[in-house]
């Protein structure tokens, strides 16, 4: 095991790398300037010096390899300085990824963003997963049944309606009509007391579910179709002319190996709570890191969204090793060489 993870990690670094030059190379010929929404009435030359400010006139090699020393080195280094409180050389000297448009330092305002993203969209997915994993083994379990048609139309819905859709619908029901939750995400609120902590429950309840349905409706569905394939195969006859009960070889026999393909769906699926489910967190307003993403862009602030953009993709890299390692652990036939 340790050997296919020592190979796979040194096979990351180059696959990250290469990312890394793609994304800054295509965000650079975007046509895109950070002078371009400022007023009209500002001077060339005055642009002209912001832009040399920021140093976009410096050629891409040097300006590539100036935002890698900041992100891959910089960066990390000022984060084991926040947490540990040791000082590691000159921090003040040290330059850092800055977003054009507020002058902050990118991973400050990442990590300002990621707790309500956490919050929202990761509890979003947990649910989705508690919710999508026994209604999928019910329903290949009792196949045709009232359940199993229920559960099927119910996944349909979810899976083909868009979550801004299904947020706008749950808005006008539970905030406009029966004014049960607040129709937008207060991420000012803090929790001091029951009160507070209760307004929190209620805030986030809409979002939440509309994630959470939409989550379900998918990983039931696959959940479903891998139980079904497994059902009919030779060892689950087998285990039933031994006498083995029914409930028996589903939990034992047939949920291990059916959650084979569903782990790499989740597991691939996790890089998404971290983008911020962009379009549900504009319905809800919720300020996390998909909102962020999107004020990236239209502010045409490339450092901080070439940083979003390659951090999703070291996230998706991760998990990728994450769920084969997670295959030999609950599959006793891979054995990594």
């Amino acid at each position: 095991m340790l050997k296919y993870l020592s190979k796979r990690l040194f096979f990351a670094i180059p696959t990250l790398i290469v990312i890394s030059f793609v994304l800054f190379a295509l965000l650079d010929l975007a046509p895109n300037d950070p002078t371009g929404n400022l007023p009209q009435t500002i001077p060339q030359e005055v642009r002209e010096e912001i832009r040399e400010s920021l140093g976009l006139n410096k050629p891409f090699h040097i300006r590539y390899f100036k935002w890698m020393q900041q992100f891959f080195v910089n960066e990390p280094l000022n984060l084991i300085e926040e947490v540990t409180g040791l000082e590691i050389g000159d921090s003040d000297s040290r330059l850092r990824v800055r977003s054009w448009l507020t002058r902050s330092p990118v991973v400050d305002l990442i990590i300002e963003r990621l707790p309500q993203t956490l919050w929202v969209v990761g509890l979003s997915y947990i649910v989705g997963i508690m919710i999508a994993l026994p209604i999928g083994v019910i329903s290949a379990y009792k196949q045709y049944s009232w359940f199993d048609q229920i559960g099927t139309f119910i996944s349909m819905v979810g899976f083909s309606v868009p979550t801004f859709f299904t947020g706008l619908v749950m808005i006008i029901i539970f905030s406009v009509t029966l004014s049960w939750f607040p129709s937008t995400y207060d991420t000012t609120h803090v929790v001091k007391d029951l009160q507070s902590l209760w307004f929190q429950v209620k805030q986030m309840a809409m979002p939440v579910m509309v994630l959470a349905f939409y989550n379900a409706a998918q990983l039931s569905r696959f959940m479903r179709a891998s139980v079904l394939e497994n059902l009919n195969l030779d060892y689950v006859r087998t285990a039933r002319a031994k006498g083995l009960r029914d409930r028996s070889i589903l939990l034992k026999h047939i949920l291990r190996n059916s959650m084979l393909p569903v782990i790499t769906m989740i597991a691939l699926g996790v890089p998404t709570i971290f983008t911020g489910a962009i379009i549900t967190e504009q319905v809800f307003r919720v300020n996390g890191i998909g909102q962020l993403l999107i004020t990236g862009i239209q502010s045409a602030d490339i450092p901080l969204v070439q940083s979003l953009s390659f951090l999703f993709a070291v996230l998706i890299v991760t998990f990728n090793l994450l769920a084969d390692v997670i295959y030999g652990i609950l599959d006793p036939r891979i054995r990594y060489e």
